[in-house]
């Protein structure tokens, strides 16, 4: 099965300045990939080189085939970027209205209600976008992304803009496309928000790929806390050795009230493979 994204060593030169250097990296069909590393660890540059907007000095990209930045590639990919401006006189039914003929939606004005009502803007449908605060104008961004129902989705720093109110809407939002089977690569900054909803992460750290996998084959053990009448203490092990350790304590005579089994988080995972380098 072709997979909706591919880049294949991938590299990026702005003069002596290396911004990818030999990326290699997969979207399947209807996986969520999170796109993780520092600022300028090339994120956005591969994002951009996704979509056709920049093209890689050496190393190839296609979207489900095609070419990136190809009239067949353009066609299957929906793009929300990080900094983003709509004409301010534009209503949300309007704008949606423009990007559909800009897309060859035949979709209507169905289309934009239900768009709308994903992205929980119908109540905003006649507002004017410079009336509307910078977190609903990112929700409508989303649903230009969205316009003709696009197999693969780009979105770079989708909630940057956003509370948690958004941020729960837009996470919402995602899993749902992940019913629907819609394969997206999402370049962000919220560690927890990509830990909730990606089925693998990839971590860029100065232009090259250090770190990749699933949030759970990413976590490492960190032991095993258990309670008993003595207190809380702290045991070596993993998820297995809980029955042993449980009855060697009872055997002993102690009394367990409760055990927790410790992982690394996904951001103790970013921060041992980025080190020092700040966001």
């Amino acid at each position: 099965m072709t997979a909706a994204l591919t880049a294949r060593g991938l590299e990026k030169r702005y003069g002596s300045t290396v911004a990818l250097s030999g990326v290699d990296l997969e979207v399947g069909e209807g996986e969520l990939v999170g796109l993780l590393g520092p600022n300028g660890a090339g994120k956005s540059t591969l994002v951009k080189i996704a979509c056709g907007l920049v093209r890689p000095t050496r190393g190839r990209a296609e979207v489900r085939g095609a070419r990136a930045g190809s009239r067949d590639a353009k066609r299957q990919l929906g793009y929300l970027a990080e900094l983003f401006r709509f004409p301010g006189w534009y209503s949300a039914d309007e704008l949606l209205g423009l990007h559909q003929r800009l897309a060859g939606s035949a979709g209507g004005a169905q289309e934009r209600t239900e768009l709308l009502e994903l992205v929980g803007l119908s109540e905003a449908r006649d507002r004017r976008v410079e009336q509307m605060s910078k977190g609903m104008q990112q929700r409508l961004g989303l649903a230009q992304a969205l316009v003709g129902s696009p197999p693969l989705l780009l979105l770079d720093e989708p909630t940057s803009a956003l509370d948690p109110v958004g941020r729960r809407t837009v996470r919402l939002l995602l899993e749902e496309l992940q019913r629907r089977g819609t394969s997206v690569l999402l370049n962000s900054h919220l560690l927890s928000e990509v830990e909730l909803v990606c089925d693998r992460v990839v971590i860029l750290l100065r232009g090259s790929v250090v770190t990749e996998g699933s949030p759970a084959d990413l976590s490492k053990p960190r032991g095993i806390e258990i309670e008993t009448d003595e207190g809380t203490a702290m045991h070596d092990g993993t998820r297995e050795d809980v029955p042993r350790l449980v009855a060697d304590l009872v055997a002993a005579g102690r009394r367990v009230y409760g055990v927790r089994v410790l992982t690394s988080t996904l951001e103790d995972t970013y921060l041992e493979a980025v080190g020092g380098e700040t966001s």
